[in-house]
C-alpha cells in the first residue's frame, strides 16, 4: 500500500504528470505515491517521467479503463 494516493481520473496529459510531481516533492524520500489515471498516455509519460527524475516506478497496470503507477519518491 502506497503512503499517499493521488487520483488523477479525467485529467490528461500533461495534468497527471504535473499533480504528481508537485505532490511528490512534498513527500519524504523513500514514501510511495499510488497514481490514479484515465489517461491511456500516462502509461508512456510515468515511464518517460519517472526515468528523467531518477525516481523509482514500482508498478503500472491497467484495470478496466483506469490505470495505477506507484512510484518510490527517490530523487
Amino acid at each position: 500500500m502506497a503512503d499517499q494516493v493521488l487520483d488523477v481520473k479525467g485529467l490528461n496529459c500533461p495534468l497527471p504528470i504535473l499533480r504528481a510531481k508537485k505532490t511528490l516533492k512534498d513527500m519524504p524520500l523513500g514514501a510511495t505515491l499510488e497514481v490514479i489515471a484515465t489517461d491511456p498516455g500516462a502509461v508512456k509519460d510515468f515511464e518517460a517521467f519517472c526515468r528523467t527524475t531518477g525516481n523509482e516506478l514500482l508498478d503500472s497496470k491497467e484495470e478496466g479503463g483506469s490505470f495505477t503507477f506507484v512510484i518510490k519518491h527517490t530523487a
